[in-house]
Formats: C-alpha cells, structure tokens, sequence
C-alpha cells in the first residue's frame, strides 16, 4: 500500500534507526513491529565494541555520539531509538544536543513493575552497570519508593543472548544459577528485564523460573513503552498513520564483520532485515 492508494497514509522521510551495541535492540524491534508491522525499521548495532555494559561513561560520551553520527549519513532516519539501557543513561543528553532529529531511549521498566507488584518486591535483572547507576537509583526512590528492590546484575546474560541469536543456546542450569538471587525470594513477584538483551530469552528464563517453582512471577521490559513513545512522537511530526515507502531498505548495520558461522543473518531475516551492511 502506497501514500497515493490510501491518502490517510502518510509517507516517512526516512526510516527509524534502532541502534544497540550488540542485537539486545531487536527485542525494540519486535515491540515495534507487534505495534506496527509495516513500519520502516533499519537497525545497527556497533558490534566492534560490544558490549556497552562493560565501557565507562567518558568512553560511551566519546563513542556512541561519533558511531551515531556515521550511521545518520547513512542511513538519513527520521527518528533515532537508542535501544540500549547503558547507551541511554548516559548519552541521551549529548545525543539530543547534538543530533536534530528526535531521539528516544530506553531505560529499565521500574515504573510499571512498581504499578504491576502485589507483594512490594520486585527483581530488577540488568547489567552490572546499569544496577550501579546513580540515575538507575533515582528510578527507584522516584516510582517504586516503597518496594522493596532485589537487584542482579549479570553482564553474563548479554552474551548468552548473543550467543542464542546466533544459534547456541544457553542451558537452563546456567540461566538458573543466574536468577537464584530471585528464586531465594519468595515474596518477590515481578522482574524487570533491565537489559534490552534480556527479553530475548524471557521464554526460557520464565520456563526455568516456573520449574524451579515461581509460576507467580510477572515479567516487565521496556518494550511496549517505547513502541507506544515513538508512534506518539511520529504523531506529534504530522505521520499518525506512517508509511513505508518502497524504497527504503530493510538494512542492518555493522561496525564490525561477524565470525565465521555465525546464524545472525538468519535471525536477521526472520525480522524483516534483508541485507547486511558494514559501517566504514
């Protein structure tokens, strides 16, 4: 369907970019395309310095505004998803100062697990980093003051889930010993996937959870907020209704080749992005 077929639609001048260090932003991507599956979508993912969670914030203010940059050239997007926890609660500011167009971010789910909670405990499962954040703390003390919160941070998990997309499977014994924190609650009900990462294995995490008896839990990402945030903001721009115009290219950017063997590319495909594309 074209802008001339149906003129309720309106055409895009560019396609979003989501951009994460590594392929945690395809969970964004997948709330997105549940919200709206013909919505043009390019991601990149600055793979050559994956992962995020592990770099200082005077390394993530220098790197990810200049890889930003790069890829705008490129890709000429009309909206920028930084979908990345660590990205986001450090560089969303020098982003939005530098860049024109409208830039969107993630940042861990407490506000609605805070709404969601029955028993006032909640796990908050993220990054080493982004449990140490003094803006993850405000979070708390903002919109779940009277929770008590049971973090765990796992940088472990963010390679599990790379590796899963590119075909290896993380054991349930492994994923187990990570949440045994959690399982040692037994008031806790609801845990924040702090890591954009992380609903990638939500399956096989609550699957384990529930066998190790916690069929109670709720679980809770960011996913569906910034879906709802960036139809919102394409609204405010004057495309309530956007479409896709042929020629955009359903692309993936990398900032580094990927190993021999890997299965990425496939699971690429499965969401929509046809063609692999290394950022010079």
């Amino acid at each position: 369907m074209t802008a001339d077929t149906c003129p309720t639609l309106q055409t895009l001048p560019g396609p979003i970019l989501v951009f994460d260090s590594g392929v945690g932003g395809l969970s964004i991507v997948e709330a997105l395309r549940e919200r709206m599956p013909d919505l043009p979508l390019t991601y990149a993912c600055d793979n050559e310095a994956f992962p995020y969670g592990l770099k200082s914030d005077a390394w993530l203010l220098e790197r990810v505004p200049e890889v930003v940059a790069r890829l705008l050239e490129q890709v000429q997007p009309c909206l920028l998803v930084v979908a990345c926890n660590t990205a986001s609660t450090v560089v969303l500011p020098a982003l939005r100062e530098r860049f024109s167009l409208p830039v969107v971010g993630v940042v861990p789910a407490i506000k609605p697990a805070g709404l969601m909670t029955r028993s006032g405990h909640i796990g908050l499962l993220a990054t080493q980093g982004t449990i140490e954040r003094p803006y993850t703390q405000r979070l708390i003390e903002t919109f779940a003051g009277d929770c008590q919160v049971t973090r765990i941070g796992s940088n472990c998990l963010v390679q599990l889930a790379e590796d899963a997309l590119a075909g290896k499977q993380p054991s349930d014994a492994r994923l187990r010993e990570i949440l045994q924190p959690f399982l040692d609650e037994p008031r806790l009900d609801t845990v924040i996937l702090g890591c954009t990462h992380f609903p990638l294995l939500q399956k096989q995490l609550a699957r384990v959870a529930e066998e190790a008896g916690a069929q109670h839990w709720q679980w809770v990402d960011s996913g569906a907020a910034i879906a709802r945030r960036v139809l919102h903001l394409l609204a405010e721009e004057g495309y309530p209704n956007p479409c896709c115009p042929d020629t955009f290219a359903r692309s993936c950017w990398l900032t580094a080749p990927l190993e021999s063997g890997s299965q990425l590319p496939q699971a690429l495909q499965c969401l929509g992005f046809d063609e692999l594309k290394l950022l010079s």
